[in-house]
């Protein structure tokens, strides 16, 4: 039986062969027109045919005729001529021996009145409640007019019932979002258009939004997102932050140094994109920005003076570093770096190999870095966190791909033995015996423990809390040798502390800001009355005042995916020498 074909029951399809068989006989059908006749007579059957006294059951004899007449025999008769009275059916029955049955009703009106089936109770199923809410689940009607009437209110303290941007913190506390959301809300509302937003237009504003958003991390995107989009893009975030410079009391001393406004701004969008983006497509959703706590701390910015507590995106100490570190690199000062520049980093710590693997497109996707092999601030804020930091997912992600030559997903022993090759003539060169790569193999199985033997997979680095020493073993010189002179058990000690630790980044971090300090704190004016060299920041300060530095910093930084990384609005054009 060919596939999908549904099995008939056999005995219902030769029990209707035998009816039309008995109904196509010319006998049945004068005999049905004869009762018909009787029925329509006045008195009904009761007093017509036969013995008036013992009436037959009706169609109690051609029970014979309903036998196909392959099965008689053949020298039996056929069915006999219909008479004028229904036929009591004892006479030439050849089931003369079976108990006569009760009067019943013709086939062919048990076929017309058929039983008609009862719908079916619906499932218990049906009645389960909506559970899956992707923009947050609905709020009452009557909370959303309490809102708005309070939205109302606030608006008519106003001149003319407009309000501009400064006051749209007051704005933002009456429709109960942090006051950091005055910015994304103003332009949501097309204030960046007129510089004030009216009343009625801000409601209407608020009323669709609320219609298909639900919750803040849906509110957020619904704000921010480009006309058309469902998700965020980096650019999308530069308003937003934008505001944070301006308004936030732990930044008012950048009012003064605005050249930096931009590189502050690339540095917390990358750092939301590392932090966020899980995906890698360079493009935030709604769901990603609900599993984050970005909007936590956005929420913390109104009460937090200090923005260098809030060192998961904000921290101005975090950015100082990390500009400060690219600063050094970039020696032509053109903000891009090649694989010359990036090999100088931490005094030639990381393998030439990695370096080639980091321009090659792994983790850095772009024009600049295909055609020209160079990489931007951008790009950098990504390779220091995750070079500085290998424990976070992002960070293992990142040098997993560096790794994995073929892209299969999984590193073979041909991938570690290449990038280990390099290792050993850098040991040797340093005059220290390398382990050999069958000894230092068996460590890192032992270490990482995969689950197929031979294959290491992303899911088993995740799972190992010692990710970090794995990948110092094959491409970072320095921290492998760190590693190798502290016993394993303190590692794992390290890896399992628990509570409000810092992390790896946080504690790099606060220990470079404080040499930089340092650096800057030894060139104040000398007592002698000679002038003192100028101090790094004043160095970057008056340098980003010169012409080519004067050109916006701030390339619209794509995340690591599908997005371009690279392409940003370089004013004055390309072709301008280096500084």
């Amino acid at each position: 039986m060919p596939p999908g074909k549904v099995l008939q029951p056999v005995l219902k399809m030769k029990v209707d062969e035998l009816f039309l068989c008995w109904l196509s006989e010319s006998s049945t059908q004068a005999m049905l027109q004869d009762c018909l006749q009787r029925i329509k007579m006045p008195g009904g059957p009761e007093g017509v045919g036969g013995d008036a006294g013992q009436p037959g059951p009706p169609f109690a004899a051609p029970a014979l005729a309903c036998r196909p007449r392959g099965l008689d025999s053949p020298g039996a008769p056929g069915p006999a001529p219909a008479s004028t009275a229904l036929p009591l059916g004892a006479a030439s029955s050849a089931r003369r021996g079976l108990p006569v049955r009760g009067p019943r009703r013709s086939a062919g009106t048990r076929v017309v009145q058929t039983r008609k089936e009862q719908p079916l109770p619906p499932a218990a199923s049906l009645s389960i409640p909506t559970f899956y809410f992707p923009r947050g689940r609905p709020q009452d009607a009557a909370n959303v007019d309490a809102i708005i009437a309070r939205i109302e209110r606030t608006f008519a303290q106003f001149p003319h019932e407009r309000a501009t941007m400064g006051d749209m913190g007051r704005v933002a506390k009456a429709c109960g979002c942090p006051l950091y959301w005055k910015g994304p809300l103003f332009c949501g509302a097309g204030g960046e258009r007129t510089g004030s937003v009216s009343v009625h237009k801000f409601v209407a504003m608020w009323r669709k939004m609320l219609q298909s958003c639900h919750d803040d991390a849906a509110k957020f995107v619904h704000l921010l997102v480009s006309p058309g989009g469902n998700s965020l893009a980096q650019e999308d975030f530069i308003p937003f932050l934008q505001d944070v410079v301006n308004t936030h009391p732990g930044l008012a001393f950048l009012k003064e140094a605005s050249e930096f406004h931009s590189r502050y701004i690339t540095t917390v969008t990358q750092r939301i994109f590392y932090t966020v983006n899980r995906s890698w497509s360079g493009r935030i959703t709604c769901a990603e920005l609900r599993r984050s706590t970005f909007l936590q701390n956005v929420a913390l910015l109104e009460d937090e003076v200090d923005i260098n507590q809030l060192t998961e995106f904000f921290s101005y100490e975090h950015f100082y570093v990390i500009y400060c570190k690219f600063w050094e690199l970039d020696t032509d000062h053109d903000l891009l770096i090649d694989a010359q520049d990036l090999a100088r980093h931490n005094d030639h710590a990381i393998s030439t190999k990695m370096i080639e693997r980091i321009f090659s497109g792994a983790v850095t996707r772009g024009k600049k870095v295909q055609k020209e092999g160079k990489i931007s601030y951008a790009d950098f804020v990504w390779f220091l966190i995750s070079e500085e930091d290998k424990k976070t997912p992002t960070s293992i992600e990142y040098w997993f791909r560096c790794m994995d030559l073929d892209g299969d997903g999984v590193l073979s022993m041909f991938e570690l033995e290449y990038f280990y090759e390099e290792q050993c003539r850098r040991l040797d060169s340093m005059a220290i015996e390398a382990l050999p790569f069958e000894d230092c193999l068996c460590q890192m199985l032992d270490l990482v423990k995969p689950q197929s033997e031979g294959r290491i997979t992303l899911r088993d680095l995740k799972r190992c809390r010692l990710a970090g020493v794995f990948f110092d073993t094959f491409f970072n010189i320095g921290k492998y040798l760190d590693h190798e002179q502290r016993e394993q058990t303190a590692l794992f000690r390290e890896s399992e502390s628990e509570g409000p630790e810092l992390s790896d980044w946080e504690r790099y971090a606060a220990e470079e800001y404080d040499i930089l300090v340092a650096e800057e704190a030894m060139g104040e004016p000398w007592e002698d009355g000679y002038e003192a060299e100028l101090s790094p920041v004043d160095q970057k300060l008056s340098a980003l005042r010169s012409p080519l530095a004067q050109r916006p910093f701030f390339e619209v930084p794509t995340g690591l995916g599908a997005v371009e990384l690279y392409e940003y609005e370089r004013g004055g054009g390309d072709d301008l020498p280096p500084s």
